[in-house]
């Protein structure tokens, strides 16, 4: 398990992180959401023991990094593909990674299989594209068969092949109990993997949520459609419902849920071809819970200021 309780990182007097408080429970994937400056690779770093907290604890089932005997065997992270000697082989840069943890040589040719670079294990990093580098990276995470695992904007480079391999492997490594947490800006992808998310903003804790949590808090109403659509908006409207003309030419009921809906048509014998709860998308509700956090904010096209 992860627990962040009360971290504070400060650089100079300006605060990354502030405060922050979060737990990343085994089972699920977490997303790890925030605007860019939010705090999430400082609280990484944390995390890994690449940077001191300023106040606050990050751990690691109970245990700050430094403290593993055998971190890799404890916790697996890929922070940055290209953070690796472009002179090495893929088998050599994870045999030495091997050795610093007690390793065997078996497991090395295991994570290769597993991540599709057994056919180029030879080959120098140096001439590996950014998907090839995340892979290299994603096995060196994988190494030492961790029960945690992070991960920093992991579909970086990967083809769309490469992409749904990634989400079904996260998806796969939580499903074994394993803890998995992932720092991403692609809300699309969030949207089919991350089971729970933790959103910051400015260091600090916006929303610690499960995706469908966070699908019913922004709801967007009910579309129906029906042959008899005005009889049905009269009755809707009677019952306290709002009802506007839908765009695609049914209506966007608010007010009601779906089985009241339905239970009124029923009881006017109108028919009904569909009733559809609507809730924005993962990158609407985003949208709206950081706007106040975004440090870099750009002038949309066509809007003056």
């Amino acid at each position: 398990m992860i627990e962040v309780r009360e971290l504070t990182k400060t650089y100079g007097t300006t605060p990354a992180v502030d405060g922050l408080t979060f737990t990343v429970k085994p089972g699920s994937v977490t997303g790890f959401l925030g605007p860019n400056g939010a705090g999430k690779s400082t609280t990484m770093r944390v995390l890994l023991g690449l940077a001191a907290p300023t106040s606050g604890e990050a751990l690691v089932d109970s245990r700050r990094y430094v403290e593993l005997r055998r971190p890799m065997c404890d916790v697996g992270a890929l922070l940055d593909a290209n953070a690796v000697h472009g002179g090495r082989t893929a088998l050599n840069h994870l045999r030495c990674l091997a050795r610093t943890n007690r390793i065997g040589a078996s497991r090395v040719t295991t994570v290769l299989e597993q991540v599709g670079l057994a056919g180029v294990a030879r080959k120098r990093v140096g001439g590996f594209s950014l998907g090839m580098k995340q892979r290299l990276g994603i096995a060196a995470a994988l190494l030492g068969d961790p029960g945690v695992l992070l991960f920093d904007e992991p579909v970086n480079g990967l083809d769309p092949d490469g992409v749904r391999w990634i989400r079904e492997l996260m998806r796969s490594l939580a499903a074994e109990g394993r803890t998995v947490l992932i720092s991403s800006h692609l809300m699309s992808e969030m949207e089919l993997t991350a089971d729970r998310l933790v959103i910051i903003g400015r260091g600090r804790l916006i929303a610690d949520t499960s995706v469908q949590e966070l699908a019913d808090r922004f709801r967007r109403g009910v579309l129906v459609r029906s042959p008899r659509a005005e009889e049905l908006t009269g009755v809707l409207e009677s019952a306290g419902a709002t009802v506007a003309a839908d765009p695609s030419g049914g209506l966007s009921v608010s007010g009601l849920e779906v089985a009241a809906i339905g239970d009124l048509a029923a009881a006017r014998g109108i028919p009904v071809h569909e009733v559809t709860p609507r809730s924005a998308s993962l990158e609407e509700a985003y949208m709206e819970l950081t706007a106040d956090s975004v440090e870099y904010a750009a002038t949309m096209p066509g809007v003056s200021r």
